[in-house]
């Protein structure tokens, strides 16, 4: 299976006053394609930088990150948001919708970056919020959904652009033990569509969702292991 992400080498360097902060020291990673890789550690393990890194927000300090066949390490904000948009759909904690938009005009948001036509992007944007399940859903705002509804109307947004990685942030973060399994077991779907996935988490039972656990600690990775007996979707 080809590889959609390598990264070699990469370290992050941060300046607090007089000091240097290594927040990534040295990572190496490759991520092939229709993999769920959970990217775990405590707080202060780098996994944070690490997935602005993959997610094209910010560049490493040194080394290399090749992302589906492209050099993006060096690339100016103006090229990385191209690449991000094109790319990458991105799940947040905080679900990142503008509140004053519908749920149909907050997944159509990538489609309007992308330049894609008016009524292109109402159907695809409709097939969207069908695929998670919220198409009567599609004209409420933000504060008339759940909060699995608003991770839902994100994951529809993610999905959108049909990108190379769905990079997700803590996605249950805000969310109960029951919805948390549901947004899961959706995941799980988007995996099983022939997604590429990544989830940054903090929580063991989440992770265990994943194929496969990468576990930093200190900036570098502790571990990358094979989920022998992954928690799956009913």
């Amino acid at each position: 299976m080809e590889e959609v992400i390598r990264i070699e080498g990469i370290s992050k360097i941060y300046r607090v006053g007089d000091q240097e902060v290594k927040a990534l020291d040295g990572v190496d990673l490759a991520v092939r394609k229709n993999e769920f890789v959970a990217i775990m550690g405590p707080s202060g393990s780098g996994k944070s930088t690490l997935m602005n890194i993959l997610g094209c927000l910010d560049s490493p300090t040194y080394g290399r990150y090749i992302l589906n066949h492209t050099d993006v390490s060096e690339m100016e904000d103006r090229e990385l948001a191209r690449i991000r948009n094109k790319e990458i759909g991105f799940v947040f904690q905080s679900f990142n919708l503008l509140p004053r938009y519908t749920a149909i005009e907050n997944v159509a948001l990538p489609l309007i970056y992308a330049g894609i036509p008016k009524e292109e992007r109402f159907r695809k944007s409709k097939s969207a919020l069908a695929s998670v399940g919220l198409e009567q859903r599609m004209e409420h705002r933000p504060n008339e959904l759940s909060g699995g509804q608003k991770q839902r109307v994100a994951l529809a947004r993610a999905l959108i652009n049909d990108p190379s990685i769905i990079l997700a942030d803590e996605p249950t973060g805000n969310l109960d033990t029951k919805t948390s399994i549901d947004i899961m077991h959706l995941f799980e779907q988007v995996y099983r569509g022939g997604n590429t996935l990544i989830v940054v988490t903090h929580e063991e039972d989440i992770a265990l969702y994943a194929r496969r656990i990468v576990r930093l600690r200190d900036g570098r990775i502790e571990s990358d292991e094979i989920n022998a007996h992954p928690t799956l979707a009913e």
